[in-house]
């Protein structure tokens, strides 16, 4: 599934400081690009917010359960072959119900590998229809005997059907179950569900699906965990003049007078997770991938095919296919390959096996109102999806607890195949931004976990959700890209090669790779298990020390609060073998492998000689020094900073200022990082820079040290560097600063076409800041009006920056309300406004007074309206909130909420330490 859920990635801050040089420079010119990349990218789910859906959490103070039904896993008794599924979704409202529907039948063919008289299957929100008096009917195969049902039920909080005979099932025998079924084509966006849209004038439906991770049971009866694999021969019947697609290409279809029935060839051995079904009038643009006769088509509303919004998608997934098929060394598994944008999608992307589901802004790109980072997030979700076909799809994680098998595999080589599409970009620089950085912030947390769970740690759909997380995406890419760098990227790819080829169809836990890739391996100090199994079972990261006096070296676990505890346990002691490549005087030297707590290495220097460890961010660990090498540092920033590699200056920056709040170093030397970058031309520095100095501006923009920070203004200097600048994205945001930063309603309504896509986001937030009630309703009128997502989506983001606390309250109504905002855009809704300083407790009263029970996105909600807790009166709060709801429980969001706690009050101890530093040093900088 794509970044998304998540696992979101935050917007920027456009125009907000015009203060000390260093901070000003520093915003205004990431600012633009920073609102179009990233308020886009899901990292991980960004879905819905239904604030009273969940059903009461257990408490874990029950007894332990003791019937096979009482338990969340599936007995070992049973193993599915293969399915015959019949779907009819009706895209009209039942006229008995008031309820869009649909009729199913399910038969599934399953062995029995040890005796048992109990078939225990999932069934979720499905009305069976009574078969002989009981739920399903049992057949035995190949001259197996069938006992006969005693009795049937569901078990609702379990999500099973239950099944007991009046006899034993034999193990090696073959059976089939039979069910009639009807469900709600509901519009909740799991399972089977309805997405709607308008277009021509008239309302549309789509009968779509999401089955990851537990949703499949709510579309008929299967065995519904990922090990579980079994070949699935769909049929849907659907209205004459609809198209229906599945997994697979169409084997068959029948036309009725009034529906068609259309047959599907037989899939591939897969897991329930991955199964796609959907009837629409879509329209589709035709592709091939070359010398292989795969089929390529890209599917979307009929006018966003016409006017050729899936035409980038098309051109990019053939090479990327072909990159992977070389990459893997393993041609693509199946016969066609279909995208889909949906109206209606709760994640980014879901990598359905031949049949990938969309948002519509993760998947169509109209280049003349999408941006440059729209067009970035196109590339990177499809490299994504595409990445899984092979990881995940074709070998398939054996249970949820190592989703970051599948995750943090295909959000490290997604920017292998968006590199080989897009070579100029030098996209595989921005993982440091997208993963790795961002992951540290959560990573530094006591309440983190380990990439890789025990398995009765992730049980309940709620524990497999909240595995749906940035530790399982961006730690599990960051790991991985270390594990590239020290085996080196060819002994990585044959070691995946030598993986793929035998697990092939299977499922498989962690270890396995391992063992694949220790037969390739380097010369290594120890074996990849015993090198890696400490980065993936156990929390955390060190921040490595260099004492460039003495070259000795110390590890340690990295808390961005050195007073939390660790209360999880580690096998390791929170100690690491860690690779560190390194630079001396501006030349790199052998790498060094850290294998102990302390540590002897080259790393002495003497005069103005200085050491960079951890060249390029290979490792996944931040770096100290002692004093006079962070001194050399900095004054070689000021004299030459393209000395030091483009992704280190990043680095630098973002250790410093991480460094500072843990108490590492002195504040004033992580601002000191900041004073070189007049000269700087790369994004990705700034970028690194805007981000930590907008911690500064969540907690201090409701204070008086605030005003500090917006003194001053230096107009040449910011115009000087755009004439130098030699980056697109530097130059674009050097403009915005420049042209637009006081953009006011009358400007926009005169030059709303000729705005340029790029700049659009800031235009629309500071003129609708800059209005009141007219101003926003007639954006809100253009929001409602808008056919292409990323410009709604533009939209959407920026009526959440209107200063009239009422219109956010309406506003925070609205999103609730699907006839306004969609439930796939509700939680981004309530964080955009929350990011809004006005809005911020208007959004937080707002979840207070609905919440009734926690949602698949709650972790994303959670996170978006705490960034700016920093009151021992908002830490109460949150207390008060979490015991208050304690009996319905937080769902997928438990986790969520614990952290934003540690986050308040780590918040709290910073600005009390640093309020006062921070102001002066911003003050003697303005002098």
């Amino acid at each position: 599934m794509a970044k998304g859920f998540y696992i979101s990635k935050n917007m920027g801050l456009a125009g907000l400081l015009m203060g000390a040089v260093a901070v000003v420079i520093i915003i205004a010119l990431a600012a633009v690009y920073d609102k179009e990349k990233t308020k886009n990218q899901n990292k991980p789910v960004d879905g819905v917010a239904m604030l009273t859906t969940a059903s009461p959490t257990t408490s874990s103070t029950l007894s332990t359960p003791k019937d096979p039904w009482e338990h969340y896993r599936l007995p070992d008794s049973l193993s599915p072959v293969s399915y015959n599924i019949t779907l009819w979704p009706r895209l009209v409202v039942n006229a008995s119900t008031g309820l869009y529907i649909f009729t199913g039948q399910s038969a599934v063919v399953f062995q029995c590998k040890k005796d048992t008289d109990l078939i225990v299957i999932h069934c979720n929100k499905l009305n069976l229809t009574l078969l002989n008096g009981h739920h399903a009917r049992l057949t035995g195969l190949d001259g197996a005997t069938a006992p006969t049902v005693k009795t049937s039920w569901l078990q609702v909080k379990t999500e099973y059907l239950v099944i007991q005979l009046n006899g034993k099932l034999t193990a090696g025998k073959s059976y089939r179950l039979s069910t009639d079924f009807q469900g709600e084509l509901a519009d909740d966006l799991k399972g089977f569900y309805r997405s709607e849209y308008t277009e021509d004038g008239g309302k549309k439906v789509v009968a779509t699906s999401q089955m990851q991770a537990t949703f499949a049971r709510k579309a008929f009866p299967c065995f519904d965990e990922p090990a579980m694999k079994a070949v699935f021969h769909i049929t849907l019947i659907h209205q004459r003049g609809t198209v229906a697609l599945s997994n697979e290409t169409v084997n068959s279809t029948i036309d009725g007078t009034e529906v068609t029935m259309t047959r599907f060839e037989p899939t591939k051995r897969m897991s329930t997770y991955l199964l796609a079904f959907i009837v629409s009038d879509f329209d589709h643009i035709t592709g091939s991938i070359e010398n292989n006769n795969v089929l390529v088509r890209i599917w979307a509303r009929r006018k966003a095919i016409a006017e050729g919004h899936g035409n980038y998608a098309l051109n990019v997934t053939g090479p990327m296919l072909n990159f992977f098929e070389r990459y893997y060394n393993a041609s693509y598994p199946l016969s066609k390959s279909d995208q889909i944008a949906l109206p209606d999608f709760n994640a980014g992307a879901m990598e359905n096996w031949g049949l990938i589901t969309y948002r519509e802004t993760a998947l169509l790109y109209d280049p003349a109102i999408s941006s440059v980072g729209n067009k970035e997030r196109v590339l990177t979700v499809v490299a994504h999806e595409l990445a899984h076909m092979w990881f995940g799809n074709l070998v398939t994680l054996r249970w949820w607890n190592d989703l970051w098998l599948n995750e943090g595999f295909a959000s490290y080589v997604e920017y292998l195949g968006a590199d080989y599409a897009e070579p100029t970009w030098n996209i595989k620089e921005q993982t440091i931004l997208n993963d790795v950085h961002k992951v540290f912030a959560v990573d530094a947390l006591a309440s983190s976990h380990p990439l890789s769970r025990k398995e009765e740690e992730v049980n309940q759909p709620d524990e497999i959700s909240e595995m749906f997380n940035t530790i399982s995406y961006s730690k599990g890419a960051a790991v991985l890209r270390m594990l590239s760098e020290f085996l080196t990227e060819p002994v990585f790819a044959r070691g995946l090669s030598s993986y793929l080829n035998e697990f092939a169809f299977n499922n498989t836990v962690y270890s396995d790779l391992w063992d694949h890739l220790q037969k390739v391996r380097m010369s290594l100090p120890h074996t990849v298990h015993d090198i890696m199994n400490r980065w993936i079972l156990q929390m955390g990261f060190p921040v490595v020390t260099i004492d460039t006096a003495t070259g000795h070296i110390t590890q340690k676990h990295f808390l961005l609060d050195p007073d939390s505890v660790v209360d999880r346990p580690s096998p390791y002691n929170y100690t690491w073998l860690v690779p560190i490549k390194w630079m001396k005087g501006g030349v790199e030297r052998e790498q060094h492998w850290l294998l102990q707590e302390t540590g002897i290495s080259n790393a002495s220097v003497s005069g103005s000689e200085w050491v960079l460890a951890n060249l390029n961010v290979s490792g996944y660990y931040r770096v100290n020094y002692d004093m006079d090498n962070w001194e050399r540092l900095l004054n070689q920033l000021t004299t030459d900073h393209t000395v030091i590699p483009l992704i280190n200056r990043a680095q630098i920056v973002d250790d410093a200022f991480n460094l500072a709040r843990a108490k590492v170093i002195n504040t004033t030397l992580a601002l000191r990082t900041t004073r070189y970058l007049s000269q700087e031309r790369d994004y990705i520095p700034w970028e690194s820079a805007l981000r930590n100095l907008n911690y500064y501006i969540l907690m201090f923009d409701r204070g008086q040290a605030y005003g500090v920070l917006q003194v001053g203004s230096h107009y040449n200097m910011i115009y000087h560097s755009f004439t130098v600048a030699k980056d697109l994205m530097f130059r674009v945001n050097v403009i915005v600063f420049l042209l637009f930063n006081d953009a006011d309603f009358v400007f926009m309504q005169l030059f709303i076409d000729r705005i340029h896509p790029n700049l659009k986001t800031t235009v629309y937030c500071n003129a609708i800041a800059a209005g009141g009630v007219a101003e926003w309703d007639f954006a809100w009128q253009m929001f409602k009006n808008a056919t292409v997502a990323t410009e709604a989506a533009k939209l959407r983001s920026s009526l959440a920056c209107t200063k009239v606390p009422w219109l956010l309250n309406r506003y925070l109504d609205y999103s609730l309300d699907p006839a306004k905002i969609r439930k796939q855009d509700c939680t981004s809704t309530i964080n955009y406004i929350a990011g809004n300083v006005v809005g911020m407790p208007l959004a937080w009263d707002f979840i207070r007074a609905r919440y009734g029970g926690g949602s698949f996105s709650f972790s994303n909600l959670i996170n978006g309206v705490t960034r700016r807790f920093s009151t021992e009166f908002e830490l109460k709060q949150l207390k008060q909130f979490k015991e208050d709801n304690a009996r319905v429980g937080f769902g997928s969001g438990t986790l969520a909420l614990e952290q934003a706690i540690e986050r308040t009050t780590a918040n709290i101890k910073w600005v009390a330490e640093n309020q006062e530093p921070v102001m002066k040093w911003l003050a003697n900088e303005c002098t």
